[in-house]
């Protein structure tokens, strides 16, 4: 394999589309247990939530994306399980589902990652 502008290794680690879908799944189902477990069994000192959903998205779309998915489809399918999973909780005791501010920090997450890994590849991931 021909060296990547000196960051091989991060191209190699770039490769691993079935490592990337096997977490990208995880992660999903990460997601949806924290998102859907009843809020009297929830912690109860979580950092802002907000920044919660932020990082959780931040994971998933760049976990998709990884996987080989295509950027702007990553994206989507990030932000389409963020708002199923946030209505999915409606019924959920002791949580509130459909927080449109929620469904925000997830997209903005989701964007965040697919964004700097478009830079990525268009930067040290670039083919010469």
């Amino acid at each position: 394999m021909a060296e990547w502008y000196g960051y091989d290794w991060l191209q190699r680690l770039h490769d691993r589309r079935c490592l990337w879908a096997a977490l990208a799944v995880a992660g999903a189902l990460a997601i949806a247990l924290g998102s859907l477990t009843p809020g009297s069994q929830m912690p109860s000192s979580l950092p802002w939530d907000k920044a919660n959903h932020f990082v959780g998205y931040v994971g998933l779309a760049g976990l998709i994306g990884l996987a080989g998915v295509r950027l702007p489809l990553a994206f989507l399918m990030a932000v389409l399980f963020g708002i199923t999973i946030e209505y999915a909780q409606v019924p959920v005791p002791g949580r509130s589902g459909g927080d449109w501010w929620d469904i925000l920090a997830n997209s903005l997450g989701a964007g965040f990652a697919v964004t700097l890994l478009h830079l990525l590849r268009r930067g040290p991931l670039r083919r010469p």
